[in-house]
């Protein structure tokens, strides 16, 4: 689950626009995958990401880049996508896996719902791997990014597909699940990502600047300074 597999073949990128998910795509496609990405516009604040995903797929020589529309904004109960919700600002986060409260900026559902859209779409093309950028080190609490999570979703996949029932189940990689965000970011910088061409900002302005206050901020930002190198990007807060 989180071991890149020695011979790669097709596979589906879940692609953000995010710098995890745009370290997945370098690590997937320097792998020798042939990388068919997936993106979703399902009603998120920061669509900054999806202009970002494009380019990123570009970039890194994707063979197909599908972006599918989802109105999770129309079932609301996130900050992300229900405009009456605000983002969180100042929080201060665990270095370690947080616990309690799930916050806000939790969306429902989303990485089950993405994860069978891309198990869908690897059925079609004969793609046995997904790849996916979560992290379970430097995240916000999220019940959809840990490891008990993908072990169960990747049992109820190949259950209920053609592929898995045919004996050719489907592998759902995690290369960054057990990684810090320094790390990440490290790993990101030895294969050439261009991490001022990505977006982690739950609450951008309307020049797309980061907030630099909201749990994505923060940790991003926790990870470059652990990294020893400047977050490229131009946050609000900075002027």
């Amino acid at each position: 689950m989180t071991t890149i597999n020695d011979q790669p073949g097709p596979a589906v990128v879940l692609l953000s626009g995010g710098l995890d998910s745009t370290t997945v795509l370098a690590l997937a496609t320097r792998a020798g995958y042939r990388c068919c990405c997936l993106s979703f516009a399902y009603g998120q604040r920061h669509t900054r990401e999806l202009e970002l995903a494009r380019a990123n797929a570009a970039r890194w020589g994707a063979a197909e880049h599908l972006v599918l529309r989802l109105e999770l904004d129309a079932i609301g109960g996130s900050a992300l996508t229900a405009a009456g919700l605000a983002v969180p600002k100042d929080r201060q986060l665990a270095e370690a896996e947080p616990a309690g409260e799930i916050p806000i900026t939790y969306v429902p559902g989303r990485n089950t719902i993405f994860l069978a859209y891309a198990a869908a779409w690897a059925e079609v093309l004969g793609a046995r791997d997904i790849f996916i950028g979560v992290n379970a080190v430097d995240f916000s609490g999220y019940p959809d990014c840990r490891p008990d999570y993908l072990a169960a979703l990747t049992a109820a996949l190949n259950l209920g597909s053609k592929a898995g029932r045919e004996g050719r189940p489907f592998r759902l990689q995690a290369p960054l699940l057990h990684l810090s965000k320094a790390e990440i970011i490290a790993q990101g910088r030895e294969l050439g990502v261009d991490y001022s061409q990505t977006h982690s900002c739950y609450d951008p302005d309307s020049r797309h600047r980061p907030c630099g206050r909201c749990d994505a901020c923060i940790l991003r930002l926790r990870g470059f300074a652990a990294a020893g190198c400047p977050d490229p990007l131009s946050y609000q807060t900075r002027g």
